[in-house]
């Protein structure tokens, strides 16, 4: 008899060759054995190896699929080698900002200035900008103490150095059941088990985050409450409220967050000024300015600037002197605030774009945001729309990479609207349309 092994290597050769592409349906099992002459246990065997390995995926009533391979967990900004329009990658740049930034650069290519710039800081920054970032943060009558704000490098490091200083090795972080693809990387580097909490539509819900540390203990949360990424969902005040009522009785902190807030024109305070000790706030200029010259922000509560300030040295996570210097400059200066203004307008002309284009299917969008949650209708998959969006050009992220479970994820996919120029991005998401008011079968005979 064959060992099932072999099998299961040759049918992962077939897939790693292409013979057998991202959103194929394997046989039955049954013809499956018959073919291969073995049994039909041999077979069910096969099936579950390659499944173990992440290369197909089991869906009840409908049969094996191939998997589409997962993104590997190296540098994101990686441009998709195989696709032309980017609406995975999602970093905004607006026409009028290079010019902006570039005045606040003038002043330190004075010798003295740059030599000040190019000495090492503490994670502690400098008071300047400490009372820069205090002023960029206040939101809803809420401003965080100066003396409290940490800097790292850039927003998954400030990220990275929460999770450190709050939640050991092998302890456990309650995130969102659809999160932040970084934190399960995160997560897995610091080996952190992340538990998924259940969410509705006002987010995040605290009765099911009690339950989940009443099972097994939390050390904190992670989440997103304004701006939801991927789902665009901003909690109400209400839901806020709650959830720092539950903080405080389960005795839970909370990794708060707001990178995509700046976007949100509501003035609804932030979770930090319903719980301010305990939470961590959690922001940076990537998202406001650009990924290439940024700085991350945390916000401590009383007793956590320590243990942050130690992760984020011990991770090699804080910010250089000349990056939290030039962006000081650009806080202070009104670079900051005018590029803010230019990507909220640039950020609702990408979600009319997106309306007109996707009308008539289920998405969830903020009409302030750059990205939505597309719900595709049957009989698309995720994985499936993916390889048949990729072969027109176009990344899209399928709700898998979004999953905090092992549970089957939703047949979704993210649409980042922020990278290519308005009139690709209206092409691309009538591509996108036309895909989905067909079938699988249409597109692989295209």
């Amino acid at each position: 008899m064959e060992d099932y092994r072999l099998v299961a290597d040759a049918v992962a050769a077939d897939i790693a060759a292409g013979r057998l592409r991202p959103g194929d349906r394997l046989l039955p099992q049954r013809v499956f054995a018959r073919r291969r002459g073995i049994a039909g246990s041999t077979a069910g065997r096969v099936y579950a190896e390659l499944a173990r390995r992440g290369l197909v995926i089991g869906e009840v009533g409908r049969g094996t699929f191939v998997r589409a391979p997962e993104r590997s967990p190296g540098p994101a900004l990686v441009e998709p080698g195989s696709t032309r329009v980017d609406l995975e990658l999602n970093y905004p740049i607006v026409p009028e900002q290079p010019a902006l930034l570039a005045q606040g650069l003038d002043p330190l290519l004075r010798p003295d200035v740059l030599a000040s710039a190019l000495r090492p800081v503490a994670a502690h920054g400098t008071p300047a900008a400490r009372e820069a970032t205090a002023r960029l943060l206040a939101r809803g009558g809420w401003a965080p103490d100066p003396a409290r704000v940490a800097f790292a490098g850039n927003g998954r490091q400030a990220i990275a150095g929460a999770v450190a200083a709050l939640v050991p090795p092998g302890a456990r972080l309650g995130v969102e059941a659809l999160t932040y693809p970084m934190i399960k990387s995160i997560a897995g580097r610091l080996g952190v088990t992340l538990i998924p909490i259940a969410c509705d539509e006002a987010g995040l819900r605290p009765d099911a985050l009690a339950a989940a540390h009443r099972s097994t203990p939390l050390r904190a949360v992670y989440l997103q409450p304004t701006l939801h990424n991927p789902l665009s969902v901003t909690m109400p005040p209400s839901r806020r409220e709650e959830l720092a009522a539950a903080l405080h009785d389960l005795g839970l902190y909370a990794l708060e967050d707001t990178i995509w807030a700046f976007l949100h024109e509501g003035d609804e305070p932030p979770l930090a000024a319903l719980a301010p000790e305990r939470t961590i706030l959690l922001d940076s200029l990537s998202k406001r300015l650009a990924p290439g010259l940024t700085v991350g922000f945390a916000v401590t509560p009383p007793g956590q600037a320590a243990p942050l300030a130690a992760a984020l040295r011990s991770g090699a996570w804080t910010a250089t002197g000349f990056a939290l210097e030039a962006t000081t400059r650009w806080m202070t200066g009104g670079a900051v605030a005018a590029v803010v203004a230019a990507k909220r307008r640039d950020a609702a002309e990408r979600q009319r774009i997106a309306a007109r284009s996707l009308a008539g299917f289920t998405v969830r969008a903020d009409p302030h945001g750059y990205y939505c949650w597309w719900e595709l209708p049957e009989p698309w998959r995720a994985e499936t729309f993916v390889a048949a969006a990729a072969r027109q050009g176009i990344a899209v992220t399928p709700a898998a990479s979004f999953s905090a479970g092992v549970q089957s994820a939703p047949p979704a996919v993210r649409v980042g609207l922020a990278s290519p120029p308005t009139a690709v991005l209206s092409q691309a998401l009538e591509t996108l349309a036309a895909l989905g008011r067909g079938t699988p079968e249409d597109a692989a005979a295209d």
